[in-house]
């Protein structure tokens, strides 16, 4: 078996393997180093180099002093509350539109996929979509994000296509037996088309943890920020003041003791551990889910 494996294994599988290997080092290196730092001895923290993935001196203190920190908790349920709330709308509102524009039939069908089109590539800008917010008097609340392309039309069109596969024979067969449109969208059409919309649920998902540029625009209550706003504010602009809740938990030559860096490095693992952890499970749906719905036949 190994001699058929390596008689299979040619100079340019050698060479796409090699240069997979490194790019995978390059990305997890950086991600290890800062998990190291972030569970480092704070005295010892300047001993790792930038390839260092072993932490010096283990020690809990960064994400004690972080997880003390109420702004920074906060921000992290806001963005659960943002990512749960805002995934759930974009997938029932793009699923819905996927069935109606892919298996009915209406006046005008045509018409709105071309206005779909004219959207998806000619974007209102920035200025007119603040006005809106603004005039809706959405400004400081969750549901100016939320609300934000809740369906993204190249999601959209992706996930016509699942629809478009699924055999009209079923859906007839179905409106034989007496289901409704609602009956064969939640009993049919969803459990078919599971790749596609775990698939999507993903992108989306990823959009709403990552939500940042539209939270610094519309929020200005700092208890309603998402974990991003914090993480800039306290990792990009070094805004030490979000500390403050460290003193509940630390006496002051403990908090002198802190090493600023470690703990960006732990804020940095907090924003990304949910991700890495959401991944595995809809892994197997991701590939299939992508493919699919690109495909033509």
């Amino acid at each position: 078996m190994m001699r058929r494996f390596f008689k299979r294994f040619t100079w340019s599988h050698f060479i796409i393997s090699t240069i997979l290997l490194i790019l995978s080092f390059m990305i997890l290196i950086p991600i290890l180093n800062l998990l190291a730092m972030s569970f480092s001895d704070p005295l010892q923290v300047h001993k790792l180099s930038g390839l260092d993935i072993i932490p010096k001196g283990f020690s809990f203190i960064n994400y004690e002093v972080l997880f003390s920190n109420p702004l920074i908790v906060r921000s992290i349920f806001n963005s659960l509350f943002l990512t749960i709330v805002g995934t759930a709308l974009n997938l029932f509102l793009t699923a819905l539109a996927a069935y109606v524009l892919a298996k009915t039939e209406f006046v005008g069908k045509r018409v709105v996929v071309v206005f779909l089109i004219v959207i998806m590539v000619f974007e209102p800008g920035l200025i007119p979509e603040y006005l809106l917010v603004k005039d809706l008097g959405l400004l400081d609340t969750y549901a100016s994000l939320l609300l934000y392309k809740t369906i993204n039309i190249f999601y959209l069109f992706i996930l016509m296509r699942f629809f478009e596969e699924v055999p009209d024979g079923i859906l007839e067969a179905a409106r034989i037996d007496g289901a409704g449109h609602f009956r064969i969208f939640t009993r049919i059409m969803l459990p078919l088309s599971k790749p596609g919309l775990a698939t999507l649920g993903l992108f989306y998902g990823v959009y709403h943890w990552n939500e940042y540029f539209r939270a610094t625009i519309y929020l200005t209550d700092p208890n309603k920020w998402p974990l991003q706003v914090v993480l800039r504010q306290f990792v990009v602009e070094r805004d030490n003041t979000t500390l403050l809740g460290a003193q509940n938990v630390l006496s002051y030559e403990q908090v002198q003791a802190l090493d600023f860096g470690s703990l960006q490095a732990g804020t940095i693992i907090i924003s990304i551990v949910p991700l890495l952890v959401f991944y595995p499970f809809i892994l197997k749906y991701y590939a299939k889910g992508t493919l699919e719905g690109g495909v033509k036949d």
